[in-house]
């Protein structure tokens, strides 16, 4: 076994599965969970701040996106604010048709709750995508029925980093609504990876709903934004209240409100020059990578059509489990796949629906880099990384050579 180093470092790379909350966002959050502790909805002094204090996040977010205040929902996380989408639009249309149109590497937030709707009689078209996981928008507006009323599609993949065109989808969109005299489908997409490193101007996306959280941008867990286009209608899930616009009762949770809006300001205002340096640490990595025999890069080159700090890369005769624990004890912190699905011994369904045999997609590793990771750091994994690869791999009673799947190369 490889002799453990004098003083393990503690290295982090799994920022697409959460991320350490920024010290100013905090900073921003502490007042509201001492002092300013009222309740929203309460008349005297206190309960008009925290009011305040969440219309101010309000006129935030919307600020930044270019949508209105009143567009913008507060809910309790993306998971909920996907759900709120898919259910509150199917619920609300039912008499318009019973037709969804998704794709199969979405975040299980849409595809359970899609696959959950078959039960009550509606189809859904899952369209393929490529070996890249990139959809065409063509095969979007070519699969729109007469009875589709929802298109939701993540902006950018949380396992594998494919962006997907979003802005050109939506553009198709408009000219089919508008030969055929519509305002259906509506079409939602998931931006809660996509929110740190690329635009999230509404009116760009041409987007009807769009779903953010906090934990993925340094702010806080258990909060996160559906926004909603103006003369959207949805149904509420969560009814017994008034708040947000009657559409998610509950009592706010204002520090976390408070929060993600101050992150979704810092990672917005340091977008580009961020993008452009955690570019580079995958860029290194993947050269750095390259001392080790059959191994693959998963999803997109590393350019314009990838998240820049998501690096999906597969180890051929290793298991991905095995690589993550053994990882674990030189205390670098990575991932198989998508967090919510850790618990999982499956393969990856997002590599899997690109077309990935299964060997490729089991020994798997997501690399994802965020604000505090260095090239120092990606050093220290190098020095240990390829011979915890050797070592699994002499204990692998199966050798299958790239070559043998030459294709996916």
């Amino acid at each position: 076994m490889l002799p453990k180093p004098r003083k393990i470092k503690s290295v982090y790379l799994d920022n697409a599965a959460t991320t350490k909350m920024d010290p100013r966002v905090f900073a921003c959050m502490k007042p509201y969970f001492e002092n300013k502790f009222g309740n929203p909805s309460a008349l005297y002094k206190l309960g008009r701040e925290a009011n305040g204090a969440i219309n101010d996040a309000r006129r935030t977010v919307a600020q930044i996106i270019h949508a209105l205040p009143e567009n913008i929902i507060f809910t309790g996380s993306g998971t909920e604010s996907d759900n709120m989408a898919v259910f509150g639009i199917t619920r609300a249309h039912l008499a318009q048709g019973r037709h969804i149109i998704t794709t199969p590497i979405e975040h299980h937030a849409v595809l359970h709750a899609v696959e959950d709707l078959k039960k009550d009689g509606f189809e859904i078209t899952f369209l393929p995508v490529d070996k890249n996981g990139l959809v065409n928008s063509n095969d979007v507006i070519k699969a729109i029925r007469p009875d589709t009323i929802l298109i939701s599609i993540m902006y950018a993949n949380n396992e594998m980093g494919a962006i997907a065109p979003i802005a050109e989808i939506g553009r198709e969109l408009l000219k089919y609504r508008k030969a055929h005299n519509t305002v259906y489908p509506f079409f939602h997409t998931d931006a809660c990876q996509a929110a740190s490193y690329l635009e999230l101007d509404v009116e760009k996306l041409h987007v009807d709903l769009l779903t953010i959280n906090g934990s993925k941008i340094y702010g806080p867990k258990g909060v996160g934004i559906l926004y909603l286009r103006r003369g959207v209608k949805i149904k509420p899930m969560i009814v017994g209240g008034s708040q947000e616009r009657k559409l998610r009762a509950s009592t706010e949770n204002v520090p976390g409100i408070i929060g993600l809006a101050k992150a979704i300001e810092l990672t917005q205002t340091a977008r580009e020059k961020e993008s452009k340096r955690v570019r580079d640490l995958s860029l290194y990595l993947w050269k750095k990578l390259q001392i080790i025999s059959d191994i693959k890069l998963n999803g997109p080159e590393i350019g314009e059509k990838r998240l820049p700090n998501n690096l999906n890369v597969t180890f051929l005769n290793v298991e991905g489990e095995a690589l993550l624990l053994y990882l674990d004890e030189y205390g670098v912190m990575c991932s198989t796949g998508s967090a919510c699905t850790s618990e999982s011994l499956e393969p990856s369904h997002v590599l899997r629906a690109m077309g990935l045999p299964y060997e490729y997609a089991h020994g798997s590793l997501r690399f994802s880099f965020g604000k505090d990771n260095t090239k120092s750091e990606i050093d220290y994994l190098i020095k240990y990384l390829p011979k915890i690869v050797e070592i699994l791999r002499e204990m692998s009673p199966v050798k299958i050579g790239i070559k043998k799947h030459a294709q996916y190369k």
